[in-house]
């Protein structure tokens, strides 16, 4: 089996909904990332960015949960497509890059990389950047937001309706995924990562060991054909840097601890798709969220201040 090379052609696929979210907003989050000058900035890389557009879904109706579940059938409509689109960019040599919308989308990206890793042979490794561990189940939700599931679905232990899209019962095995910023975790949701041995640099890990140390650990042992899936939830990053998020938790990495994590992804070469989500201007102050989020994307696609060995 060949090295896993990264193209450098992207292709940026919107997902304009609040499906799986408790508050109205991060629908807006892709056409945010482009006023802030994403196609722009990545460009400006060197890079080959198309920009697909927004994807079409049903709207939120703001119902109430059914079964521990809210906006199920809409939560699943919304992920076939985002699911389709990347397949599609995979198949067409171009590195998907998805514009949430909330959390709850990483079911339909991550399925499908799951997919295509599995057809060509590649190991797949998530880094989760995010303040939640989203792997709650009806059972456990305190709210039924799927926005708060999808780990469990991709690790086969979600809604039968959000399983198994990858070919396999489950998208990703429980040592395929590394939590980075966690700091807000439900009860049952701690004994999940206990009991399932989840991989979790949480706030308390990178206040005693630091950045550096948080991510060369999730990253030591990937070898040159493992492709590399990004989950960014910009809510990861403390809310003094990133006010305009759904659920903001304070107390999270700063503005250049999040820089340095972005880099060191980039320093890997690993990189094959993304996910950035959760950006809510309703929420926001003058689109400052949307143009932090572009700028740690930027760094993660190779942007440094000097050029490094």
């Amino acid at each position: 089996m060949t090295a896993f090379v990264p193209p450098d052609r992207l292709r940026l696929i919107g997902a304009p909904t609040d499906i799986g979210a408790g508050v109205r907003g991060c629908g807006m989050g892709p056409d945010a990332l482009r006023v802030a000058g994403l196609t722009e900035t990545l460009k400006a890389l060197g890079l080959s960015v198309t920009d697909a557009g927004n994807l079409a879904g049903p709207p939120t109706p703001w119902d109430v949960p059914v079964g521990g579940l809210r906006h199920l059938d809409g939560v699943v409509a919304w992920n076939r497509a985002v699911f389709d689109a990347v397949v599609a960019a995979l198949a067409d040599g171009a590195r998907p890059l998805l514009m949430g919308g909330d959390h709850c989308l990483a079911v339909g990206s991550i399925s499908a990389v799951a997919a295509h890793c599995r057809a060509h042979g590649r190991p797949l490794r998530v880094l989760w950047l995010d303040a939640h561990a989203d792997v709650n189940v009806p059972a456990s939700s305190p709210s039924g937001n799927l926005h708060g599931m999808p780990v469990s679905c991709l690790l086969g232990h979600g809604p039968a309706a959000l399983t198994g899209w990858s070919g396999a019962p489950a998208a990703l095995a429980p040592d395929a995924i590394d939590f980075v910023g966690l700091r807000s975790v439900d009860a049952q949701e701690k004994q999940a990562i206990r009991q399932l041995g989840l991989s979790a640099f949480d706030m308390r890990f990178i206040d005693e060991h630091g950045m550096r140390a948080a991510i060369t650990e999730a990253l030591i042992d990937l070898d040159d054909r493992t492709h590399l899936h990004v989950s960014f939830d910009v809510d990861c990053l403390d809310p003094a840097d990133a006010p305009g998020v759904g659920t903001a938790v304070r107390g999270g990495p700063t503005y250049r601890e999040m820089q340095l994590c972005m880099e060191m992804i980039a320093d890997s070469g690993r990189l094959g798709s993304l996910d950035v989500v959760e950006v809510n201007p309703a929420l926001d102050v003058r689109n400052r969220t949307a143009e932090v989020a572009v700028e740690l994307v930027a760094s993660l696609f190779g942007q440094a201040t000097l050029v490094r060995r």
